[in-house]
């Protein structure tokens, strides 16, 4: 029997959004007007005189559980001008996933390429190309709360390069960001005033291609590391950086 897993945080106006997210939800009487306009009728014509419901968003494509595109990270991308979220290719996000545990690690440290070869070490995985990487920070466990986001560890540019290396397009994080928490960054960079510290692991796809999911969840949820596909479709919008996806795991 297969079986789905929602890895994914919900999209509301929530503490834990750096950005607002305001929903409004219209029910069913207060769209009665809309309806009378639409269908040439008048409420009592509408069936149990009642409209329909509807909802309207104003939020960021970087609200929830989404997926960066290239665009976002820079101007270029391997030397040519980057690709917006509705310019990636679909078969990217439909492949085998792996979740790398480092829920170990320091609040606001970096992954480091060792860190993830020992993860893979220990589930006995050997990573192969289209591989989608999820690392797991626990962060998500403060969804919901101001805390969440400068919760968890973050990825760096080398681990982020290395993932790329071995094949990976597509990985994923836990945590608010793909990279350490701000707080952490700016600590750092206002202490030694150096650039290279800046969100290193984002301008990874400067150098090499490559998408990342921020805001997952539920990834001890799961009942391995691996043996499932992942499927993490972003929203179609043209030019965005990013994409709102509903990312699933499927297990057979």
């Amino acid at each position: 029997m297969t079986k789905f897993y929602d890895l994914s945080v919900p999209t509301e106006d929530s503490p834990s959004e750096a950005i607002p997210v305001k929903i409004q939800h219209e029910d069913h009487l207060q769209s009665l007007p809309a309806m009378e306009m639409f269908m040439g009728g008048k409420k009592d014509d509408c069936p149990d005189k009642l409209g329909w419901a509807n909802d309207s968003c104003n939020l960021g494509t970087h609200a929830g559980t989404h997926v960066d595109a290239p665009w976002h990270y820079a101007p270029v991308s391997e030397g040519k001008k980057a690709r917006t979220i509705e310019q990636m290719p679909l078969d990217w996000f439909f492949h085998d996933g792996v979740v790398l545990d480092m829920r170990w690690k320091e609040p606001a440290s970096g992954v480091t390429v060792d860190d993830v070869k020992k993860a893979l070490a220990k589930i006995k995985y050997t990573l192969k190309p289209w591989d989608i990487v999820m690392i797991q920070t626990g962060a998500d466990k403060l969804w919901g709360k101001p805390e969440y986001f400068d919760a968890g560890c973050g990825m760096t540019e080398a681990s982020t390069l290395w993932l790329i290396d071995q094949g990976c397009r597509v990985m994923g994080i836990d945590a608010w960001g793909w990279d350490r928490p701000f707080f952490k960054i700016k600590e750092e960079f206002l202490k030694t005033g150096d650039r290279s510290l800046l969100w290193t692991a984002h301008k990874a796809g400067i150098k090499k291609e490559y998408c990342h999911i921020e805001k997952l969840a539920n990834l001890d949820t799961l009942p391995k590391p691996f043996g499932f596909k992942v499927a993490c479709f972003p929203v179609k919008i043209t030019g965005g950086s990013a994409g709102w996806a509903r990312v699933v795991a499927i297990v057979d």
